[in-house]
C-alpha cells in the first residue's frame, strides 16, 4: 500500500505535515466531487441505454415484421430473418453490459462516495477537533502563573492529556489518509475492469455473431450488386416504353383499351361504361365492365361481386344505338334482355363493339367441338349474310360457301400469314391477310389502326370485303412485309412457337415495318398530273357517259396484281400489257402518297398495299388535280374493291375536293351504284352539298339515276325513321339493310344489272 503520510511527521506535527494534510483534504473534496458527478453520468447513460436497447428492439420486431410481409420473395425474407436474429442477439449482450456497468460502476462508486469518503470526513473531524483541544491546551499552559503552582500543574496535566489525544487521533487520521488512497485506487480500477471486460464481451459475442454471416453477407452482396444492374435495365427498358408510349398520337381524354382473348388474368378487356338503368327513371350509373369466361360482367367496386349483363356471350348481339339523345351508345341484346350502354368517345364506343363482337367470335371458337353449340346456327347466319338477300336458304348458304372457299383459294391463304399454321379460319380485312386465332389475337392486340380482324366462318361478311379479300392474300402481302427477311437475322416463327416470339415477330413485321423494302430517293415528283384531256373534271356533273377504267399495271418494283391467276396466266398478262405499260408514266419516283393515288385508279391492290406499308397516307391529296384523293381516284375507275381497301385502311369517306365533292357526288355523276350503296353504308353524308350548291340526291335525279336515287332516299328516310320515336323506326331499317343488302350483292356478282339509266328524268 502507497504511504500517503509519514507517521513520523504527524508525530512532529511539523508545518509541513500540516500542508500535506490541506492537501490531502483539497485533494479528497475534489474527487467527491468528480465522483459524484461521474455517479450522475453513470445514471444518465445507464437509462439511456435501457431506452436504446428498447427501441432496438422494437426496431427489431420491426424486421421481423417485415420478413413475414416479404414471404413471397425468398431473398428477402432470409434477409432479413438472418439480420434480426443476429441483431436480436447483439442486444442481449448489450442488455448485459448495461446490468454490468450498474452493479460494478455505478454502485460501486456511489458506495465508494457514500461509505469510504463520508468516513473519512469523520475522522477528519475527529483529527480538527484534536487539533484544536490541543491548540486551547498550549495555550493554558503558557499562560498559567508562576507564583500559582496548582494553576501550573492542571496546565501541564491538561496539555499532556490534550497532546496524548491529538496524536492518537492524529495517528489514525493518517492511518484513514493511507488507507482511503489504496481504497479509491483499488475501487475505481475494479469498476474500470469489470466495465472494460463487459464491453469486450459484447464486442467479441457480437463479432463473432456477425462473422457467422460472413459467406451469407459476400453473396447477399453479389446478388445486390446484379439487383442493381438489372433494376438500372429495366429502368431503362421502362423509360424507352414510356417514350414510345408517348410518341403514340393518343388523344388526351382518351383511355387505350386493347382487346386481348389470350390475357393470363382471363379478362380480355376492362374499362368503364355508362350502364342505363332498368327502372322507370332510366338512370345512367358509371360501372366498370370487363369482358371474361365469355360474359359481360360488371361492378362498382373491386371488391363488389361481379353482375353478368349477359351469362353466355354466344347467345348475344351487340350493335351501335342511335334512337338515344346521348352519345356513343350502343346495346348489347340477348334473348332475355336489352342492356344499353354509353362509352365515352366513338373510338371507345368503337373498340367495345368490336370487343363484344370477337368475343363472342372467341366464345364460338372455344366451343366449336361441342355438339350441343349454336355455332352452326350462327355460321349460317353468317353465310347468309354474306350471300346477300333474295333466294333459299340452301342457296344463301352455298354463295357465302362459295365465298369463303374463294377467299381461301388465293395463293398462300391456306396457311397462317405469320406462322405458317394450316387452315386459318380468321382473317385482318384492311391487310387482306388469313391468320390461325393465335396471330389472330395478336393482331387484335395491336389495334384497329394496324389490322382489324374477322373470323372467317363466324362473321357476317359483305359481298364487296369477300372481293376485297380476294384481290390480295397471304402471298402479296408477305411480298411486301417480307421483302427483306433473308437479309435480317430474326427467324419466322412457326406453328409451335411460343406466343411471346409470335408476338414480337408480328410487331416487327407490322407495326415497326422492319423486313419491307426500303424506297430509293423519293419525292421528286410529289404532284401527278394526267393528261389535259382527262384532268378537267369540272362539268362531270352534266356527262352521263361513265368514264372507262384505267388499264392496271405493274408496281415499280415486281408485285403483279395476283386474284387467283396461275403463273402461266401472269405471265401471257404481262406480255399482253408490255407495249401499254411502255406508254403510261413511270411510277418509280413517286412518293408513297402520289403511288397510292395513281395505284388506285389502276385497281392495282399490291401497290397500294406497298404504298401503305411503306407510310402513304391513305388521305393523301393531290393538288395539281383538284385537291383529288386516292378514293375519288378509286371511284373514277368504278373500283368497288379498291374503295373497300381504302375505307378498311381508314380513308375518309366524306373527305372532298376542290369542288366540294366527296366520293358520293363523283360515285352518283358517274353512275356508279354500287359504289354509292358502299359509301352510304359506310357513313357517307348524302346531304353534303358541292360549289354548286348540290347534293348527291339532286344530282342523282339530274342524271336520271333510278338506282341511285332510290338509294339515297332510303338511306335519308332511313335516318328520318331512326330518329322517330315509334314502331316505324325499327321497320324501316330492316327494309334499309334489306334493299342495301340486295344492291351490295349485286355490285359485287351482277355488276352489269346497274348499268342502267332512266330515259325519264321525272322518273
Amino acid at each position: 500500500m502507497t504511504v500517503k503520510l509519514d507517521f513520523e511527521e504527524c508525530l512532529k506535527d511539523s508545518p509541513r505535515f500540516r500542508a500535506e494534510i490541506e492537501l490531502v483534504q483539497s485533494d479528497v473534496s475534489e474527487l467527491e466531487t468528480r465522483l459524484e458527478k461521474l455517479v450522475k453520468q453513470c445514471q444518465a447513460m445507464l437509462e439511456a441505454g435501457r431506452v436504446y436497447c428498447q427501441t432496438s428492439k422494437s426496431f427489431v420486431n420491426g424486421l421481423r415484421d417485415l420478413g413475414q410481409h416479404c414471404s413471397g420473395d425468398t431473398t428477402m425474407e432470409e434477409c432479413l430473418d438472418k439480420f434480426s436474429q443476429k441483431l436480436s442477439i447483439i442486444l442481449e449482450a448489450q442488455g448485459e453490459v448495461i446490468e454490468t456497468t450498474q452493479k460494478s460502476v455505478k454502485t460501486k462508486l456511489q458506495n465508494f462516495v457514500k461509505e469510504d469518503v463520508r468516513h473519512f470526513k469523520d475522522v477528519r473531524k475527529e483529527f480538527e477537533r484534536g487539533s484544536e483541544c490541543l491548540e486551547g491546551a498550549l495555550v493554558r499552559n503558557a499562560q498559567a502563573p508562576r507564583g500559582k503552582q496548582h494553576e501550573v500543574e492542571e496546565a501541564s496535566n491538561a496539555l499532556l492529556n490534550a497532546r496524548r489525544s491529538f496524536r492518537s487521533e492524529a495517528l489514525d487520521y493518517v492511518l484513514e489518509i493511507n488507507v482511503f488512497e489504496a481504497k479509491k485506487k483499488t475501487d475505481i480500477l475494479m469498476a474500470m475492469l469489470s466495465l472494460m471486460e463487459a464491453q469486450a464481451q459484447l464486442f467479441k459475442h457480437g463479432h463473432q455473431s456477425l462473422s457467422e454471416l460472413d459467406e451469407y453477407r459476400r453473396k447477399l452482396n453479389e446478388e445486390h450488386t446484379q439487383f442493381v444492374l438489372n433494376s438500372a435495365r429495366e429502368k431503362r427498358d421502362m423509360e424507352q416504353r414510356h417514350a414510345a408510349i408517348k410518341k403514340k398520337d393518343v388523344s388526351y381524354d382518351d383511355s387505350i383499351m386493347d382487346f386481348n382473348t389470350d390475357a393470363a388474368n382471363g379478362i380480355a378487356m376492362e374499362g368503364y361504361l355508362y350502364k342505363r338503368a332498368s327502372n322507370a327513371f332510366k338512370t345512367w350509373s358509371r360501372r366498370w365492365f370487363s369482358i371474361q369466361k365469355n360474359q359481360l360482367v360488371y361492378q362498382k367496386k373491386f371488391k363488389d361481386q361481379p353482375t353478368a349483363v349477359v351469362e353466355d356471350l354466344r347467345l348475344c348481339t351487340v350493335k351501335p344505338s342511335a334512337e338515344n339523345e346521348r352519345r356513343f351508345c350502343f346495346e348489347v341484346v340477348s334473348p332475355s334482355k336489352c342492356c344499353l350502354l354509353q362509352a365515352d368517345s366513338e373510338r371507345q364506343q368503337q373498340a367495345w363493339i368490336s370487343a363484344v363482337q370477337n368475343s363472342i367470335a372467341s366464345a364460338f371458337q372455344e366451343h366449336r367441338e361441342d355438339p350441343h353449340s349454336p355455332r352452326q346456327r350462327c355460321s349460317s347466319v353468317s353465310l347468309n349474310s354474306l350471300g346477300g338477300g333474295g333466294g333459299g336458304g340452301a342457296d344463301q348458304d352455298n354463295k357465302g360457301r362459295k365465298a369463303l372457299e374463294e377467299v381461301q383459294a388465293i395463293p398462300g391463304n391456306k396457311q397462317c400469314c405469320d406462322c405458317g399454321e394450316p387452315g386459318p379460319d380468321w382473317a385482318s380485312i384492311n391487310l387482306g391477310i388469313t391468320l390461325c386465332i393465335v396471330c389472330s389475337g395478336i393482331h387484335r392486340s395491336l389495334g384497329v389502326h394496324f389490322s382489324k380482324v374477322r373470323s372467317l366462318t363466324l362473321d357476317s361478311w359483305e359481298p364487296e370485303l369477300v372481293k376485297l379479300m380476294c384481290e390480295l392474300g397471304n402471298t402479296v402481302i408477305n411480298r411486301i412485309y417480307e421483302a427483306r427477311i433473308d437479309e435480317i437475322t430474326i427467324k419466322k416463327p412457326h406453328p409451335s412457337s411460343p406466343r411471346g416470339d409470335k408476338e414480337s415477330w408480328i410487331r416487327s413485321k407490322y407495326v415497326e415495318k422492319k423486313f419491307i423494302q426500303k424506297l430509293p430517293e423519293t419525292g421528286r415528283n410529289p404532284l401527278v398530273r394526267r393528261a389535259s384531256g382527262r384532268r378537267n373534271r369540272t362539268d362531270t356533273q352534266d356527262r352521263t357517259v361513265q368514264r372507262p377504267p384505267l388499264k392496271p399495271k405493274p408496281n415499280r418494283a415486281t408485285l403483279p396484281r395476283v386474284t387467283g391467276l396461275s403463273p402461266s396466266d401472269l405471265v401471257q398478262k404481262n406480255n399482253t400489257h408490255k407495249d401499254v405499260d411502255a406508254e403510261e408514266e413511270d411510277l418509280s419516283g413517286l412518293h408513297p402518297g402520289a403511288l397510292l393515288y395513281r395505284s388506285a385508279a389502276l385497281q392495282n391492290f399490291p401497290v397500294m398495299a406497298d404504298a401503305l406499308a411503306h407510310g402513304a397516307s391513305v388521305n393523301w391529296v393531290n393538288a395539281a388535280e383538284e385537291s383529288s384523293t386516292p378514293l375519288i381516284q378509286a371511284v373514277s375507275a368504278n373500283a368497288l374493291a379498291a374503295c373497300e381497301f381504302l375505307l378498311q385502311n381508314s380513308a375518309n369517306v366524306n373527305q372532298t375536293d376542290s369542288n366540294g365533292r366527296g366520293p358520293l357526288h363523283h360515285a352518283t355523276i358517274l353512275g356508279h351504284t354500287g359504289l354509292v350503296c358502299l359509301f352510304l353504308k359506310r357513313g357517307a353524308d348524302y346531304n353534303a352539298k358541292d360549289k354548286s350548291q348540290k347534293d348527291p340526291i339532286t344530282i342523282a335525279v339530274d342524271t336520271a339515276n333510278a338506282d341511285i336515287v332510290t338509294l339515297l332516299r332510303i338511306a335519308k328516310m332511313n335516318k328520318e325513321m331512326r330518329e322517330m320515336d315509334g314502331a316505324f323506326g325499327q321497320s324501316g331499317d330492316e327494309t334499309y339493310h334489306d334493299i342495301f343488302r340486295d344492291f351490295s350483292h349485286m355490285a359485287s356478282n351482277n355488276p352489269e344489272k346497274l348499268k342502267r339509266r332512266s330515259a325519264d328524268p321525272r322518273t
